[in-house]
């Protein structure tokens, strides 16, 4: 009893799932009413990505607006060698790239609605400035209904 109890305790804290497919995320933003916010990222060498993840994507309260409202896709665009993803993902990444972030910023986060139509973006990211971050996606979220 007790481990079932903590297992669903794990799963309702868990965090938001990041998908890797564009068009998973449009098929599951659609079918749930939600949005899609696109984070560009070079998971292990850009210290403002690092930052980004560690201080807004993995707080509570960003969490609790993805599981409400937001389908998570991540575009991550790794240096190291162990690192380095399949070659299919990085065509992916780099098509979604070419469309919604030509000029190559990291980190770099789109918020689209189902259909993939920019309706908010961030350019990096400042250190402890993740309040800002939140509010700002509050913001366009709360008069986007």
């Amino acid at each position: 009893m007790k481990t079932t109890i903590a297992f669903l305790l794990l799963l309702a804290f868990a965090p938001s799932e990041w998908l890797v497919n564009f068009d998973k995320a449009k098929e599951t933003a659609a079918g749930q009413h939600k949005y899609i916010l696109l984070n560009f990222s070079g998971s292990d060498w850009c210290a403002p990505c690092i930052k980004m993840k560690k201080e807004v994507f993995e707080s509570a309260s960003f969490q609790a607006v993805a599981e409400k409202q937001l389908v998570l896709l991540r575009a991550d665009f790794p240096r190291s060698k162990k690192n380095k993803l399949p070659d299919d993902q990085t065509k992916h990444n780099e098509a979604l790239a070419e469309k919604y972030n030509p000029t190559g910023k990291f980190p770099f986060t789109v918020l689209l609605d189902a259909n993939g139509k920019v309706l908010k973006e961030w350019d990096g990211y400042v250190f402890a400035s993740q309040d800002k971050f939140m509010q700002s996606l509050e913001q366009v979220l709360g008069g986007s209904h």
